[in-house]
């Protein structure tokens, strides 16, 4: 006779804790997930609070500091309009030296025998009118000039014979030039 053994009832058993093994272990693994996704979210919220704490305190130096910025504003306004006076007193100087520096020169640039008659300025502009022996010596004053920082754009307008005294005729001359503060003088000046 042979012995009949009945095996389902163990391979329910099997299939059964199996089952069981595989449902303990998706319900570790969602426990661990839902742990993971957790703390994830609480350091996230932690890091979210601290950056909203940090703008608040930077929000609030900020307006700590608006005034005193109003202030370096300010000082920087005057700063800039005290600089402006200053640069209008420094021009006005110039201007007021610079005829007499120009006179100087025109001075110590005419050569004997030439004589200015006349002198006239608009703006930056000269025009100079004189009268000469000969056309040798308005060349010399030319070239005078010319040499002189004082002076750019020498530009000899007209000659022409002028009147005759004790029987030499004089030679007429208009000369027109642009005036300029030499560069090497007026730091000189700030020394």
């Amino acid at each position: 006779m042979m012995m009949e053994i009945n095996l389902l009832p163990h391979r329910e058993a099997r299939r059964a804790a199996d089952l069981r093994e595989t449902a303990a272990v998706l319900l570790l693994g969602l426990v661990v997930i839902c742990g993971g996704v957790f703390f994830v979210d609480k350091g996230v919220k932690s890091d979210l609070a601290m950056a909203e704490a940090n703008v608040i305190q930077l929000q609030a130096d900020i307006d700590r500091y608006k005034p005193q910025q109003k202030l370096v504003e300010n000082f920087k306004n005057q700063k800039k309009q005290l600089q402006n006076k200053l640069d209008i007193i420094g021009s006005l100087e110039a201007a007021r030296n610079g005829p007499v520096r120009v006179l100087d020169e025109l001075t110590s640039q005419v050569p004997d025998r030439l004589w200015l008659t006349a002198i006239m300025t608009k703006g930056k502009g000269i025009k100079l009118e004189g009268q000469s022996l000969d056309t040798g010596v308005v060349a010399d004053f030319l070239r005078g000039l010319n040499s002189s920082p004082y002076f750019t754009n020498v530009d000899l307008d007209k000659t022409a014979g002028g009147k005759v005294v004790d029987g030499i005729r004089l030679v007429s001359f208009e000369i027109r030039a642009d005036m300029q503060t030499p560069v090497v003088e007026a730091d000189n000046e700030k020394s």
